[in-house]
């Protein structure tokens, strides 16, 4: 492409060597420029982003938030499309960002959202809570950073209006069914320091109720049905993740030690 929009495709990654080969070639040759960011990387992720075209840089871990804001800081472009290894720009999400230039969009906005659709076991996902997902990630620079939790669901906020683009930015966030049934302690452990810091205390009713209700949502008022038994399954894990959180909660109120008395000392 002889003049490729202003924007930067920003890539905080470590160890992915396996994704970042599919990343890389959707955004190749219709970009201004590609950064690669590596941290305590082992594998040969920094040869494959090289050989890409990639500006690669190494720093160390600062938690998901910051090192993406460390991240974008070294962009040159006045734009950035802030990617995960893991994902991959469609063609249709390809020609909506370009039509997002080549119109007076990226003028009249400070960012662009759009659907996220992940590949689970067999299929891609069309329903229930993992789709469409709308995920802000073209941003301008200048009037945009992550905020959130420093370590994990990390949230882009921009000052400005929003577009919403079409076409799918690709997700391939589960290769496996264990590595998605690894995430419950992850989503778990954040679940309660948030609950303990807003001084919230374990309900029944609400450890009960909930998981019941994301079922419902997921499965039935968001048709999670029509994903086949990978729709069946993402329902129910959603609803086992709620009761894993709130049973979190009631473990951390209650736990004690086991008692040691003369009949058990023999």
């Amino acid at each position: 492409m002889v003049n490729p929009p202003p924007i930067s495709v920003v890539i905080v990654a470590r160890n992915e060597a396996h994704n970042l080969p599919r990343c890389l070639a959707s955004v190749q040759g219709w970009v201004a420029e590609t950064v690669v960011v590596l941290n305590y990387t082992t594998d040969a992720s920094e040869a494959i982003a090289a050989a890409a075209g990639a500006i690669v840089f190494q720093t160390e871990w600062r938690g998901y938030r910051d090192t993406k804001n460390w991240a974008l800081g070294q962009a040159r472009q006045p734009w950035a499309l802030c990617l995960d290894a893991d994902e991959e720009v469609s063609p249709a999400l390809r020609a909506s960002i370009l039509d997002f230039f080549a119109t007076d969009g990226h003028q009249r906005c400070s960012g662009a959202r759009f659907p996220r659709k992940v590949w689970f076991i067999d299929r891609w996902i069309l329903h229930g809570d993992w789709y469409p997902d709308y995920s802000l990630r073209l941003i301008r620079r200048d009037q945009a950073k992550w905020g959130g939790d420093p370590f994990v669901h990390e949230k882009m906020e921009v000052n400005g209006p929003v577009a919403t683009l079409r076409g799918d930015l690709h997700h391939y966030s589960f290769p496996t069914l264990s590595s998605q049934v690894g995430k419950f302690n992850t989503f778990s452990d954040l679940f309660l320091e948030q609950a303990k810091a807003r001084g919230e205390r374990f309900s029944l009713v609400a450890a009960v109720f909930r998981p019941f209700w994301r079922f419902f949502r997921a499965y039935v008022l968001k048709c999670g049905f029509l994903d086949g038994y990978p729709g069946f399954y993402i329902a129910w894990a959603t609803a086992f993740g709620a009761f894993v959180r709130y049973s979190r909660l009631y473990e951390h109120e209650k736990k004690t030690e086991p008692r040691c008395n003369a009949d058990a000392r023999g």
